[in-house]
């Protein structure tokens, strides 16, 4: 004998009236989260834990405790890649947020032209990271290169200089390459986070005799806090997380002068094929950020008022 209506109604209502309806309801979207997300960082973590070297097959896939991060402790290429990425992360990101707040405070201005100019500001990070580390490998090259030959002309260099064969240049190099590729990513957020600020409190400030400067720093800058503190992050990620365009530039040399654990992460696996060192160094990496992440959110008062 099969159920009423009513008798159906009334047990979707109780449902639908409990604590429990929200989370049956999110139940599809934390299969794919598990799925996406959970699944392949634990799998990650497990691998750190193996001995996972693919061009050693007799050693087997056995857990080997914490053998991969005890080695590190005695690996001088891994200290000497935690304090490039330290360098590589914190110079980049301001030099990025530097420039796109300049840029973005530039183009807020309505002036006639300034869409187009927009457009062209953003075209760095339309690029792709192969397409851009080649033209300035082209164009910094010891050789051929255009910006040698500018500064040469200048009277700035005496002689074409090969600035990613030396190690004192090199990573500053690629950091300029690497801000000039990705500050408009700053640019763009912080542009639409201007444009979300009131205009009263401008003309409030026109009203007071606020200068240009009183502006940015008391009304701008205050009001993309909780978007410069978003993008901060996600950028540093990024970065701590793409080791392509060093792997362009300068394959992590001359010597490790610009050896990031992102390149080693990738060198060790896909070159040694040394799968758990490599994830053992992923995991340092990913516990790296979740701190430093916390600490910068925390310190900056961004979860506040």
């Amino acid at each position: 004998m099969s159920e009423s209506p009513v008798l159906k109604r009334s047990l979707a209502a109780r449902l639908s009236d409990g604590r429990a309806w929200p989370w049956l309801l999110l139940v599809p979207a934390l299969l794919l989260v598990a799925a996406v997300v959970l699944y392949p960082t634990l799998t990650g973590m497990d691998i750190s834990f193996r001995q996972m070297r693919l061009n050693r097959p007799a050693l087997g896939t056995g857990y080997i405790g914490f053998t991969h991060y005890l080695a590190m402790l005695n690996d001088t290429v891994f200290w000497v890649a935690l304090q490039n990425t330290a360098v590589w992360v914190v110079v980049t990101v301001v030099l990025e947020l530097l420039l796109g707040l300049m840029v973005a405070l530039a183009l807020d201005v309505e002036l006639p032209g300034f869409r187009t100019i927009a457009v062209i500001v953003l075209l760095p990070w339309f690029l792709p990271v192969v397409v851009a580390g080649n033209i300035w490998a082209l164009m910094l090259d010891a050789r051929l290169g255009v910006i040698n030959a500018a500064l040469v002309n200048l009277g700035i260099l005496s002689d074409f200089k090969a600035w990613f064969a030396d190690p004192a240049w090199a990573l500053p190099a690629a950091i300029l390459v690497e801000a000039w590729h990705g500050f408009p990513f700053f640019a763009l957020l912080l542009l639409a986070g201007l444009k979300g600020v009131p205009t009263e409190l401008y003309e409030a400030a026109a009203v007071d005799g606020a200068s240009l400067w009183h502006r940015i720093r008391h009304i701008q800058i205050p009001a993309l806090r909780m978007i410069i503190v978003a993008s901060v992050v996600l950028r540093a990620i990024s970065l701590m997380n793409s080791p392509e365009l060093l792997l362009i530039l300068t394959g992590g040399g001359p010597g490790y002068s610009t050896q990031v654990l992102s390149l080693y992460a990738f060198q060790k696996a896909y070159r040694e094929f040394n799968f758990g060192y490599a994830g053992a160094l992923s995991v340092v990496m990913f516990l790296l950020l979740m701190v430093g992440s916390w600490v910068y959110v925390r310190t900056s008062n961004a979860l506040k008022d």
